[in-house]
């Protein structure tokens, strides 16, 4: 269990924040807890506090006009949110939903103590320009994976992101759509090309990869893994 006055060591750009600004930062902030399935935010909602992730994920995603839903990328443990950071420092809503997929544990610094270290101490700036610069090139790949990437190549790199050292993925066709932002009936037709090839398995609710090399060469190809 992380302690109040402990979680700065699971950050290590904060480490370097000299002792009193360690003392103030750890002073102005809270340690929350959230169940999964909570809405942590959602578009139209003002950003009031920067979550920095001690344990599970978040997930943000952004709803089209037409109601279609895509997947922006992941909060781990270690991280902070990128559109939370870029919102506060510019005053502005959100425009995409975040949601716990996990149960989720994370220190919650206001606007008044992100503000105050954020002009007072380079360190502090560094590390909130640093994680905003790393997402921000996620979000470039992103972009270039649904511009250039084939379908099925970004369908195998994800079972194989999703599925880590295991063999099964949970998740509907219509989470895996969500996840690659393209329409159920896409995956469906994909992972049906991947069971003839015998690559997968499928079963109500989960998809088992019983040919995960097959999977990885089709990813390698494209460099996607």
């Amino acid at each position: 269990m992380v302690q109040s006055a402990d979680w700065i060591d699971r950050f290590e750009a904060l480490q370097r924040l000299p002792p009193a600004l360690q003392r103030e930062l750890v002073a102005g902030s809270a340690i929350v807890s959230v169940r999964a399935g909570t809405v942590i935010f959602a578009p139209g909602q003002s950003a009031d506090n920067l979550l920095l992730l001690l344990d599970g994920t978040v997930r943000v995603q952004q709803k089209s006009a037409t109601g279609r839903e895509i997947f922006l990328y992941r909060v781990h443990a270690g991280e902070s949110c990128v559109l939370t950071t870029a919102c506060m420092l510019a005053l502005e809503e959100y425009s995409a939903e975040g949601t716990a997929e996990s149960d989720v544990r994370a220190v919650a610094i206001p606007r008044a103590t992100f503000d105050a270290l954020a002009g007072k101490s380079p360190v502090f700036r560094e590390f909130i320009f640093k994680a905003y610069a790393r997402r921000i090139t996620d979000l470039f790949m992103l972009i270039d994976d649904i511009v250039f990437q084939k379908m099925d190549v970004r369908l195998a790199a994800r079972l194989l992101e999703l599925a880590g050292d295991g063999a099964t993925v949970h998740a509907t066709h219509q989470f895996l759509a969500t996840e690659l932002g393209t329409a159920r009936e896409v995956i469906s037709r994909t992972l049906a090309e991947f069971q003839r090839r015998n690559w997968i398995e499928q079963s109500r609710g989960e998809i088992h990869l019983t040919g995960k090399a097959g999977l990885g060469r089709l990813a390698r190809a494209a460099g996607q893994v």
